[in-house]
């Protein structure tokens, strides 16, 4: 069944209002509502609803079974969950005005109902429903959203629409008849059709090819190996999206729209994730496979693994979480260290895994214990903990085209290989036999096995899908690699020329030059031929010297030569190829319709004009004239013509005895020398091929650290400017100086008081002017950094101003004394009433 979540807040009941007033009571389809309400009053909102649909509209209860053709309306100071296709409410725990019920029910539809899913954003305030509009989309689900100018609050709209994952943007009232246009059920039988009905792969010009193609250019991607049910379920939900039925149409429209290439991008990599997905093969690692591995690993050693195909990062922190567990379970003293590297095509999955924050509603996925000990909670959800951050490289890879990670102890693909064809899971998985080193383990997906290749890994747990490696002579490095690089894609990875780009005026000086040539020099019929003897152009009637071939069109002179010309135009042709002067050939018998007619054939290589460069020309003339008996029609040929003909294929056949003979030796020399040549490249690729691979990885896994180092520098540039702003923005005016008294900082407000200016920064405090009247200021600096104690005076200014200033030791987070710090506090006003209060007699106060 299919379950819509429609997510509402300020202005939302006009908006539910258009929505329900167009949608049919017979759709098959049930409507869960969920708006924000006031907690401390009864919702009327069923009752309101009610008025506008024919559907029944009731007030969601506590492990209902939901049913189709039904509109559910949350209850108030509740949160809705849908669960085995009931209802479980429960209880906020967040004060009200933090509470995100929005994406709860989104959260909860994604993990129950994967592609069926379906979102709707209505008219609101804040940000409620991003989050889980972003779990709808990474499951296949379907995002609607009102369009912000048709809200009469479009806060929540704008919101979804940022995130890109917005697949339908449109007023209430048009959501509700283009969801009816989304034939969901057509969706869902292009993904049921069994693989082996799968025509086979796209022929060049078919729109499938094309889409490939264009997806390649602007996204460097290529998915022409990825399996064609997968490809067209994708492909046909865009085009439902839409409103295009055929390909072509789509084609046209990806051709002229660059953002819908980049969604359907996003469209075919979406995946399914979670964390800790099928608990069982982690009680498996967590309880076996993961100790066994760490007590077998050297002290001082690095755990190392490779999570491919990561999405937003929850496989990858599932996994760190578990080695982590591991390890502690190691006596003290331990020094071995974990890195997970963690790759993904879409950078925005990336993007979100790097931040490592989720939603609520992974508390149905981790248990109590784990969120509490490796999880913050925050306002929306939960953040990652630092020291499970800082095990995991995120970074975007394509394992089809760029080298992969080597030397790993685990490798986790998991879900991933079904989406590809037979023919590349069978070239990934040496691939990741090559990357493990020793008896490193392989987790597949629940519907992944390793297939044939069990020569490669034995399964530990068959119905668990983890598997070791196994050491087989048979994939040495150098072997292995020279298969997988270049990539494994099979597309040409440079832009190809469309046909109509080629100008058609080489063909037009070719035939002005070849005309030019034949009316010059030769009269007769003739063809020019390139360098595979393919005739190219041709002048006069050559139908008794040439005729085509039975079968498949064939333009090659040796095929289309009539009986008799075949053989001396074969020797003549490789003549010409050899020297500069044409080769004559006298009195050739071709056999020509009834009779035998007699050519003289010229063959000659031309080198000019430029045109014609590199062609031969072969040049037809009679000379003489079929004869036939009188009687029955027999031939007759004079007896020196005989011999003649005798003589000439006897010299034919000497010609070609002695070419292969030199030719045989000469394929016998060479054949030597490349074989010793072979042997020789082959030594030395084994040991290129093997330090190109070291390279590449460290080269790829240096790309990868500079990338997070890049986002820490992002952090603590942004850290400094908060940091900035706060000294500015107080009343208090702040100098911090260095163990050597040099100015390190200082804040607005102090440079008023002592003469600073950015150039400052680092001089001595002792070059220093100031209005303040203190110039015991670097000895009470001094001494509060040899004796650590704070001191406190009342200094004036030569402005007549007071403060109060404080001079106390710097100290670092990690307890270290890195110089002072003194503070100046205004007291002018408090000093003034000081002394008023003293000069007035005792009787007046």
């Amino acid at each position: 069944m299919r379950i819509v979540g429609i997510g509402a807040s300020a202005g939302g009941l006009v908006a539910l209002e258009d929505f329900f007033r167009h949608m049919p009571p017979d759709t098959g389809l049930a409507f869960i509502v969920v708006q924000h309400l006031d907690p401390t009053q009864r919702a009327m909102l069923p009752e309101l609803l009610q008025r506008y649909t024919r559907m029944p509209v009731e007030e969601a209860a506590q492990d209902s079974l939901i049913l189709p053709n039904r509109v559910y309306v949350i209850p108030s100071n509740s949160e809705l969950r849908v669960v085995d296709e009931r209802i479980r409410l429960s209880q906020p725990l967040e004060p009200r005005g933090m509470r995100l019920p929005i994406n709860v029910l989104f959260s909860s539809l994604a993990a129950v109902l994967n592609e069926q899913a379906i979102a709707v954003v209505l008219s609101g305030m804040g940000s409620d429903g991003t989050l889980g509009i972003q779990a709808i989309r990474a499951t296949g689900g379907l995002v609607m959203v009102q369009a912000p100018a048709s809200a009469e609050f479009d806060a929540m709209p704008r919101s979804a629409i940022a995130t890109g994952f917005a697949d339908i943007v449109a007023p209430a009232e048009e959501l509700a008849e283009r969801l009816l246009a989304f034939d969901l059920d057509r969706v869902e039988s292009a993904g049921n059709q069994p693989e082996a009905k799968v025509p086979p792969p796209a022929r060049p010009g078919r729109p499938i090819e094309a889409i490939i193609e264009i997806l390649q250019q602007q996204t460097r991607h290529d998915f022409s190996l990825y399996k064609p049910s997968t490809l067209m379920r994708r492909i046909e939900r865009r085009m439902l999206v839409h409103g295009l039925a055929e390909p072509l149409a789509y084609v046209q429209y990806l051709e002229e729209n660059s953002q819908e290439v980049q969604l359907l991008f996003r469209e075919i990599l979406i995946g399914v994730t979670a964390f800790f997905r099928d608990p069982e093969i982690w009680t498996y690692l967590d309880e076996e496979a993961l100790p066994a591995l760490v007590a077998t690993t050297p002290q001082g050693s690095d755990l190392r693994a490779w999570v491919v195909g990561c999405s937003t990062g929850e496989e990858a922190y599932s996994l760190a979480i578990t080695f982590t567990e591991a390890l502690e379970q190691l006596p003290s003293g331990h020094n071995i260290t974990l890195q997970i590297f963690a790759t993904d095509l879409s950078q925005e999955a990336i993007t979100v895994a790097r931040a490592g924050r989720y939603p609520k509603g992974i508390e149905e996925q981790v248990s109590k214990q784990r969120l509490a000990r490796h999880f913050i909670k925050t306002a929306g959800g939960y953040q990652v903990k630092p020291d499970i951050r800082d095990k995991v490289l995120f970074a975007q890879h394509d394992v089809i085209l760029d080298p992969p990670f080597t030397k790993l102890d685990l490798i986790a693909c998991r879900n991933l290989l079904i989406y590809f064809d037979p023919m590349l899971q069978r070239r990934l998985l040496p691939l990741f036999h090559y990357s493990l080193r020793g008896h490193g383990l392989l987790m597949l997906g629940s519907s992944e096995t390793v297939g044939r290749l069990s020569h490669l890994f034995e399964a530990l747990k068959p119905r668990l899908r983890l598997y070791r490696r196994l050491r087989h002579d048979s994939i040495s490095g150098s072997n292995f690699l020279l298969k997988s690089f270049p990539p494994l894609s099979t597309l040409s990875k440079e832009q190809s020329v469309p046909a109509n780009s080629v100008s058609p005026k080489g063909s037009n000086n070719l035939q002005t030059a070849a005309d030019h040539l034949l009316l010059q020099v030769y009269s007769p019929a003739a063809v020019v031929l390139n360098q595979e003897a393919d005739i190219v152009y041709i002048s006069g009637r050559t139908g008794k010297y040439l005729e085509p071939a039975a079968g498949k069109a064939n333009w090659n002179i040796h095929a289309m030569a009539r009986e008799g010309l075949r053989t001396p135009l074969y020797g003549a042709l490789k003549q010409a190829a050899l020297q500069k002067e044409p080769v004559m050939l006298h009195r050739v018998p071709v056999q020509a319709g009834d009779g035998i007619q007699h050519v003289d054939v010229t063959v000659q290589a031309l080198s000019d004009p430029a045109a014609l460069k590199d062609m031969t020309i072969v040049v037809f003339r009679d000379t003489a004239v079929t004869a036939k008996g009188r009687r029955g029609g027999k031939k007759s040929v004079p007896a020196d013509d005989h011999d003649e003909e005798i003589l000439r294929y006897q010299q034919s056949i000497d010609q070609l005895t002695e070419e292969a003979t030199l030719t045989r030796e000469e394929l016998q020399a060479s054949n030597e020398e490349l074989q010793s040549t072979n042997e020789e490249l082959q030594s030395a690729n084994e040991e290129l091929t093997s330090s190109k691979e070291e390279m590449q990885s460290m080269n790829e896994e240096l790309q990868t650290i500079n990338t997070e180092l890049q986002t820490k520098l992002d952090d603590l540039a942004l850290a400094q400017s908060d940091m900035q702003n706060v000294l500015n923005s107080i009343e208090i005016a702040i100098l911090f100086l260095d163990q050597n008294l040099n100015v390190r900082r200082y804040t607005a407000r102090a440079a008023k008081l002592i003469s600073l200016r950015d150039s400052d920064v680092g001089r001595p405090l002792g070059e220093l002017t100031s209005i303040l009247e203190y110039p015991e200021l670097e000895e009470d600096a001094k001494e509060t950094l040899d004796t650590l104690k704070i001191c406190e005076k009342q200094i004036a200014t030569s402005e007549g101003r007071w403060f109060s200033i404080s001079i106390m030791p710097y100290r670092r987070l990690d307890n270290v004394i890195d110089g002072v710090v003194i503070t100046m506090f205004d007291i002018t006003d408090t000093k003034q009433l000081e002394s008023r209060l003293r000069k007035e007699p005792k009787g007046q106060r």
